[in-house]
């Protein structure tokens, strides 16, 4: 038995391979700064590895300026040739010493930010299961794939404050000393210039923040109706509806590029700002060093130092500016992670653990009457679809109920018991990358001729015989390189592979023909004898195959039988599964 252990989380502990998971932590949620400082508290010596190199490297940047106005007092003013050569072979050292730096700066740093997304990412995942199905019924797709593919990384981006950033201060620290014991004037503007430039830069900042937040929340609604347009394209040309959806998605567009050009509007004028007040600045600084030269206050050396130190010092400026841009950026982005992490799970158990009945016990859902015998098949007909999923949720304990199983409360089931013996077969389960094989069996321990099994089961046979490497066909996320039919026969195939004692299967044949769907009716029946099986949907050949149909009205039990006696004795059912057989079409209490 493979070894597991309790990842903890937000909300309570989750049971693991532990060489499925690295160690990733708890994060602090309680808001933006405090996530930040829990990613950089998660790797301290790397962090402060990353401060001290990237300190060195803005400190040695401040050396050359002092060697060159050496060189040119000691060297060229005074004809010593000797200290010529000597200042200017220092100056190439250091020059080196700070390639090296910088190389190591950028190293370090990349490391830093890499492993704080991974770690997001990791931690979103990790929650993500935590919160199961809720997740999309919650969050949409959009704002999800949007902080999974920018925000994670705006995020890390952060962390670039921790090296560099800290650096930058301590150089400009650096240089106003350096500069006081030339010129206290020159110091003066300096220690009082940048503050000034920070000033200006500030309410800009809070703007450019306040206008991506606004425009994050738009392009994770677009994205939203994006995917849900791509999902349902088929749907939407068979009923008629895709222009209404076009022109949907057209306004929403309209408007996230609106809210875009208010972005770029306030970017722009940040850049602007941000670029040109440090040349002014050195404009200014090199103005005042000319002066003091000119009345001897200062030599000419020096007066070059001072023009290549305040030059210099753009760097850390830039980088705070930088810096600044990447924190107000990030922690936007840190936001809409923290309402996604912040999403507490469905209770959905008591948290009592008790084992599951023995094999062969029946499900009972008080709240529809519902009850589903074991070793049979079961059909679930409703007027609602959205009511028979419901009554599945609850058989299946994926929202909290009354549910009885064996006798036994289902809430009370130790949960990985509940999942390995009932299996939800949802239409939209998802179908992660890999190989065909990996698709259908990702613990990889059936057979191929298992594989090839369960997808006779589900019709899909041709599906294999069309791929180009058969089992070791590549399929894209989502099944994007299948069709609808495709990727719902090979869902079903999953499904009959795994073989749990309980299957709820969720309109499993809505997008075949009707010869496979006959075909996948009378095989699912055949493979599941003998095993309990609910399938919800109203098609008439899979409602034939089932020992006993439910009709659902309301979300509760408003008959069962077979599907003969329903037929001959319900208008209302004769109308859902024999699409509107009965003339009347009166709906019967």
């Amino acid at each position: 038995m493979a070894r597991t252990t309790d990842v903890p989380g937000p909300w309570g502990t989750l049971p693991l391979p532990r060489s499925a998971l690295p160690n990733t932590g708890t994060p602090d949620l309680r808001d933006s700064a405090r996530f930040v400082w829990w990613l950089i508290s998660r790797q301290p010596w790397r962090v402060a590895r990353g401060a001290l190199i990237g300190t060195l490297w803005m400190g040695v940047l401040m050396i050359p300026p002092y060697l060159l106005s050496r060189a040119i007092d000691d060297g060229l003013r005074a004809e010593n040739p000797r200290a010529l050569f000597l200042w200017v072979a220092a100056l190439v050292a250091v020059t080196v010493l700070n390639a090296v730096l910088s190389i190591l700066r950028h190293r370090t740093m990349s490391l830093v930010r890499m492993d704080a997304a991974h770690r997001t990412m990791r931690v979103m995942a990790r929650h993500s299961t935590v919160l199961g199905s809720s997740l999309s019924r919650r969050v949409t797709s959009g704002e999800l794939s949007t902080v999974q593919a920018s925000d994670v990384l705006l995020i890390a981006h952060i962390l670039t404050m921790t090296g560099p950033g800290v650096g930058a201060v301590i150089a400009y620290a650096g240089v106003a000393i350096l500069l006081f014991t030339m010129s206290p004037p020159l110091a003066a503007i300096v220690v009082f210039g940048v503050p000034v430039l920070a000033l200006v830069v500030g309410p800009l900042l809070g703007r450019l923040q306040a206008r991506q937040r606004t425009y994050r929340e738009h392009q994770g609604v677009t994205t939203a109706l994006a995917a849900d347009i791509v999902s349902g394209l088929r749907v939407l040309c068979g009923i008629g509806g895709k222009e209404h959806f076009a022109r949907r998605y057209a306004e929403r567009s309209e408007a996230l590029l609106h809210q875009g050009y208010r972005v770029s509007e306030t970017t722009s004028w940040f850049q602007a700002v941000s670029s040109c007040l440090p040349v002014v600045f050195l404009g200014v600084v090199t103005w005042v060093a000319a002066r003091l030269t000119v009345t001897g206050q200062i030599t000419v050396g020096e007066t070059v130092a001072v023009y290549a130190y305040v030059a210099i010092l753009i760097v850390p400026i830039l980088f705070l500016i930088e810096g600044a841009t990447g924190v107000t950026q990030g922690l936007v982005s840190t936001r809409r992670a923290l309402r996604v992490l912040a999403l507490e799970p469905p209770l959905v158990g008591s948290g009592r653990n008790r084992p599951g009945p023995a094999v062969g016990a029946d499900l009972v859902d008080p709240v529809s009457g519902v009850t589903v015998p074991a070793g049979r098949a079961t059909a679930l007909v409703s007027t609602s679809p959205e009511e028979a999923s419901v009554v599945a949720d609850r058989l299946c304990r994926y929202t909290d109920s009354d549910a009885v199983w064996g006798g036994i409360p289902l809430r009370d089931v130790e949960l990985t018991e509940v999942r390995d013996r009932l299996m939800l077969g949802d239409n939209d389960a998802y179908l992660f990358a890999g190989s065909l094989r990996q698709v259908l069996d990702p613990h990889a321990t059936r057979s191929d001729d298992a594989l090839r099994a369960a997808l006779r089961v589900a019709a899909a046979l041709d599906v294999l015989s069309t791929m180009p490497d058969g089992l070791d066909s590549w399929v894209e996320p989502q099944g994007r390189n299948l069709s609808g039919g495709q990727r719902q026969r090979i869902r079903l195939a999953r499904s009959v592979l795994a073989d749990p004692e309980v299957l709820v299967l969720v309109e499993p044949t809505s997008a075949v023909d009707t010869h496979t769907e006959a075909a996948i009716a009378e095989r699912l029946h055949e493979a599941r004898a003998g095993r309990t099986t609910v399938v919800l949907g109203t098609s008439p050949l899979l409602l034939d195959h089932a020992d006993r149909v439910v009709l659902l009205v309301a979300g509760e039990v408003a008959a069962v039988g077979t599907h003969g006696e329903l037929a001959e004795s319900r208008s209302d059912y004769r109308a859902l599964a024999l699409r509107g057989a009965d003339e009347n079409g009166e709906v019967q209490a």
